[in-house]
């Protein structure tokens, strides 16, 4: 079935060119495509082009397909386009020609894309959650070892002291700034294209800020061009704050393998989370941290791979757009699953709490001695002078008492101040709005 055939066969290869992997792609978007069916036809009764009883079989029926989507159970029919196609086509089986009349004033460009927001809006919150309790984890494994010292590095050569509350809690704050651009996409996300049909509007008295209201966006995108260009925008948008939080979860990952490893070995995973060799009986690889860094290293690419396939395209829909589906859906899972897993790690790892022992590291104290001079009233160059010389010639004795105050360093490490910004940063969301409006179309309000 296709919501556009006529009398013509399309030829077999060129529609499993054309359909390529829009089946099982279109299974993220079922539930959100139930979702604006609702508002649609609520807002069509309200014009006059649906009757009462009509909308009332009609959302009967959608919230039981939304059910069926929500479990998992919705598919796809073989010959069946997609998602648009096969709800149109359950409804019509169901309630005959009234199923029919449920694309008035729609487009599948308007309708596709309207899904995409409602998944990305859906899918960041989701994400927001896994990246709020990752810094979670982090924030309380800073506090637990804010007193434990490791060597600070620059150029992967021993710099200045450090500790793994200073680490951990790098980390908490590098997700919470992530959460800033999350939000940018979220309010990208949080606008409703509905009733801009193929790009040009409609003929028909479509209320749109009835549909805005009912689905709980913030706002319509005005213009109907516009509302279609978002297409492809959309993608580009979240791809970079999903590229954001995969770029603090590699470097993070990168950290780990490093400080696991014997040369460092600054922190030690239990041997259940960690893989074998099947030749070296010694090993304990890992493997999940690996993983994680090249699958966000993966994910960073997202927002390129959206801008080549979209760059070269004027205004108005394209057939282009659809890959970017293949691209962009799979994605949320693949962070959350990362983000996740990091958090697992990270909660039980076990941190070596005598690194500084060992002699080769006296060298990072010494940038204290050279404050400690100039407090003396020392010049600060001759104080750097004087260290440097008694480093060379193997007279410099290290005192491991680090004493640092200000905001943000090992003693003062602001844990409270970036949990707080985190909480300001989630309530800005505001998802409950959203929320409640889904409740409401569906019934449950």
């Amino acid at each position: 079935m296709k919501l556009w055939q006529k009398n013509i066969n399309v030829d077999a290869d060129v529609e499993r060119f054309t359909v390529g992997r829009d089946r099982e792609m279109d299974l993220y978007l079922a539930p959100y495509d139930v979702l604006g069916s609702m508002a649609h036809i609520t807002m069509l009764e309200s014009v006059g082009l649906l009757a009462k009883d009509e909308l009332e079989a009609l959302l009967r029926e959608l919230r039981e397909i939304y059910k069926t989507a929500i479990e998992g159970k919705f598919v796809i029919e073989e010959g069946v386009e997609d998602v648009h196609s096969q709800v149109e086509m359950i409804l019509t089986q169901r309630l005959g020609d009234v199923g029919k009349k449920i694309h008035s004033g729609r487009s599948r460009n308007d309708q596709v894309l309207l899904d995409l927001k409602l998944f990305t809006r859906a899918e960041i919150r989701l994400l927001a959650e896994e990246v709020s309790a990752l810094a979670d984890i982090l924030l309380a494994q800073s506090e637990r070892y804010k007193s434990v010292l490791m060597p600070g590095y620059t150029h992967l050569q021993i710099a200045m002291p450090s500790s793994f509350g200073l680490w951990f809690g790098a980390y908490a704050e590098s997700l919470t700034d992530d959460l800033q651009l999350l939000l940018a996409a979220y309010r990208v996300a949080n606008r409703n294209p509905l009733g801009s049909a193929a790009g040009y509007g409609s003929s028909f008295p479509l209320n749109r800020q009835m549909t805005t209201d009912l689905l709980g966006f913030d706002s319509m995108n005005y213009n109907v061009v516009y509302a279609q260009m978002c297409r492809g925008k959309l993608e580009r948008t979240a791809g970079f704050a999903l590229a954001g939080i995969a770029a603090t979860l590699s470097k993070l990952a990168f950290d780990a393998c490093l400080f696991n490893s014997q040369n460092f070995g600054f922190i030690t995973l239990p041997p259940e989370f960690t893989t074998g060799s099947s030749i070296m009986p010694h090993k304990k690889n890992p493997d999940v941290f690996e993983l994680t860094r090249a699958k966000c290293n993966l994910i960073q690419s997202i927002p390129q791979q959206i801008t080549l396939i979209t760059n070269n395209l004027p205004s108005g829909y394209f057939r282009d757009l659809q890959i970017t589906k293949e691209i962009f859906l799979p994605s949320f899972e693949q962070l959350r699953d990362c983000l996740r897993m990091t958090g697992l790690m990270l909660r039980s790892v076990k941190v070596n709490e005598a690194i500084l022992d060992d002699p080769k590291y006296s060298p990072i104290f010494s940038v204290e001695r050279v404050n400690e001079l100039v407090i003396q009233g020392v010049p600060f160059r001759d104080a750097y002078r004087q260290v440097g010389l008694e480093i060379e010639d193997g007279t410099f004795t290290a005192d491991k008492t680090v004493n640092h105050t200000h905001e943000g360093s090992i003693g003062n490490l602001c844990n409270d101040r970036i949990s707080a910004l985190r909480g300001e940063i989630l309530a800005a969301f505001n998802f409950n709005k959203v929320l409640d409006a889904e409740k409401r179309l569906l019934g449950e309000a």
